[in-house]
């Protein structure tokens, strides 16, 4: 069953950094974009940063310049790298991977479990 797993998450000081890693696994044929997403508690899930199969990368403005997205694609494998951490940081963050499958051959979208980050002020 293909399914991606989260790891990473957890409770820093602000300014502190935490790296959040998501392994896709299953019968895959390829990993097209990733992405990470987050969820605090009352507002609505929203986009962190994505990264393409070309390795091309989209940031919300919130985290430009201090969180890093990158994947290694023989571990089917995206990274979270977040410096400079601030208590609104924290939220549930979930990754995204739009895969496709060895069977059926029908790209479709995954999510993880989530990873709850905690930033303290």
């Amino acid at each position: 069953q293909l399914q991606l797993v989260e790891s990473g998450g957890g409770l820093v000081q602000a300014g502190g950094s935490l790296r959040l890693s998501c392994a896709a696994s299953g019968s895959i044929f390829r990993v097209n974009s990733m992405g990470w997403y987050r969820q605090a508690p009352g507002k609505q899930r929203e986009l962190v940063a994505v990264i393409t199969s070309g390795d091309t990368t989209n940031y919300a403005d919130s985290v430009k310049g201090r969180f890093t997205i990158s994947r290694d694609n023989a571990k089917n494998t995206v990274y979270l790298q977040m410096n400079s951490l601030k208590p609104e940081d924290t939220a549930v963050y979930y990754c995204n991977g739009e895969i496709l499958p060895r069977w059926p051959l029908i790209p479709n979208n995954y999510w993880g479990q989530g990873t709850q980050v905690t930033v303290s002020s």
